[in-house]
């Protein structure tokens, strides 16, 4: 089942159901059905719980079988990020590709730490958002980039989650692009802190969520010494119809039950919690452009510019699609820095 979040014609945020290509408004879907109604937002729908999800199901195989009378939106809907207000946003570390790549660029050993327990950081939930425009300030250009990812979303809450049991716990799958402005996060990262500012302008999920049963055909065995869902399911990025950045998500050394047992320990999880994966191997510029370099000192590097089409793709979880546009200001914070 694919949800989504969509603008109606009066630019309200909608939950919808798409079939087929199609978009259905859930809560007139759950009303034409007499089943258990359900709200017209994602937060709310999440927070039902399995109840709301099984009626969700239920509809779903309706429109699916034409058994409801109900036809889909007879406009264009506009998608939005699937979960637009997210109860928290983390972000985790789960490829070592990724990971190894970006410290042998910086002539650093492997930090052996990656394959004792997975990490994340906590990202700005406000600045979420899905397909279409990116906005950034004059100092994000200074090194913009992407970061092709995957991401779920939490669909019960919970604590003290084992990794045995904590696929249970994910509503659904996202693409996620962890937009990132390189030399505001290095240059607070010296601080032993962040990432912050680098970090804080703009999380793109989309372009639906997707619930576990649709890829189910996808599954394969975690790696060795690992336990929870993996799936084989190919991930793409390019920039302006060029292909920058190929991966898979069966990659990931830390499964997603894995940081969902490291998130929940001794805190609550909540339904509309995002969490993402971590950059897959070769999934920005950051690490491509370093190992570029390593390789040929004359290499060209690339950062994103106004006007660039980012286009990022997983097998089973769509296409999502964003341009990059820049603030019509000068202003920086980057210039406000003091002088020691």
């Amino acid at each position: 089942m694919k949800l989504v979040t969509y603008s109606n014609l009066m630019h309200k945020e909608k939950l919808g159901i798409l079939v087929n290509g199609k978009v259905y408004d859930m809560y007139k879907a759950a009303n034409a059905m007499k089943v258990k109604e359900l709200p017209d937002n994602m937060l709310e729908f999440l927070q039902g719980e399995e109840a709301n999800m099984k009626a969700a199901h239920e509809i779903n195989e309706h429109i699916k079988k034409s058994k409801i009378n109900i036809d889909s939106e007879d406009f264009e809907p506009e998608l939005l990020a699937p979960i637009p207000h997210p109860t928290s946003c983390r972000d985790a570390y789960a490829f070592r590709q990724h990971v190894a790549a970006a410290r042998r660029n910086r002539k650093v050993d492997m930090i052996p730490e990656f394959d004792e327990y997975p990490i994340f950081y906590f990202t700005n939930h406000n600045a979420i958002q899905g397909p279409g425009d990116i906005r950034c300030m004059p100092d994000h250009f200074k090194q913009l980039d992407f970061e092709l990812e995957a991401a779920i979303v939490i669909g019960k809450k919970g604590r003290n989650i084992m990794a045995a049991e904590a696929d249970s716990y994910i509503a659904g799958y996202m693409i996620m692009n962890d937009m990132s402005a390189r030399v505001l996060q290095m240059e607070e990262m010296k601080l032993n802190l962040g990432p912050a500012k680098g970090k804080d302008f703009c999380t793109v999920i989309g372009p639906y969520l997707v619930t576990p049963d649709e890829l189910e055909y996808h599954k394969i065995p975690a790696k060795k010494g690992h336990v929870g869902n993996t799936y084989n399911l190919r991930m793409t990025c390019t920039v302006n119809g060029k292909m920058v950045s190929e991966g898979n998500m069966g990659d990931m050394d830390w499964t997603f039950a894995e940081i969902i047992e490291r998130c929940a320990y001794g805190v609550d999880i909540l339904p509309g919690d995002v969490i993402g994966s971590g950059t897959v191997g070769t999934g920005c510029f950051l690490e491509l452009n370093g190992t570029g370099l390593l390789n040929d000192a004359s290499y060209k590097t690339q950062w994103l510019q106004a006007g660039d089409d980012v286009v990022m793709e997983i097998e089973g979880l769509g296409t999502l699609s964003n341009t990059i546009v820049k603030e019509d200001t000068d202003f920086s914070i980057l210039n406000l820095k003091k002088k020691a």
